[in-house]
């Protein structure tokens, strides 16, 4: 799968949770409820040659699944020290659902509760 076919994937998932907008800069697109940023798609961010979501935590989440499985997660420059944490896009077969949990939980940290209320009724 190609990268703008992965981003156009991340999109379609971003893009249906509710109220979540995306603006495409470059080598990345940021994601953003009610102007808060709650995942970023990453193609080769500071020329470090990694395919990436990059996505909210609970407090820890992140170094965990770092540690425990660095073939797949990783804590991206900036932001890793501030909860966030990366699942690569560039290893493999992508799954896909796996990527909308992630997307959805970091969603669920960012979005105001009305929001919320409304993804949960859908």
């Amino acid at each position: 799968m190609a990268n703008n076919d992965k981003r156009e994937r991340l999109t379609k998932i971003c893009k249906a949770l509710p109220g979540a907008e995306h603006v495409d800069q470059g080598d990345h697109t940021i994601y953003r409820v009610r102007g808060k940023v709650f995942a970023y798609y990453l193609d080769d961010h500071h020329g470090d040659g990694i395919v990436s979501v990059c996505v909210k935590s609970e407090r820890g989440e992140n170094v965990d699944r770092a540690r425990l499985d660095p073939e797949r997660f990783y804590l991206p420059a900036y932001i890793g020290p501030r909860g966030w944490f990366g699942m690569r896009l560039d290893r493999g077969r992508v799954p896909w659902s796996e990527v909308a949990e992630i997307v959805e939980r970091s969603y669920r940290l960012t979005a105001p509760k009305a929001l919320l209320k409304s993804l949960d009724s859908a």
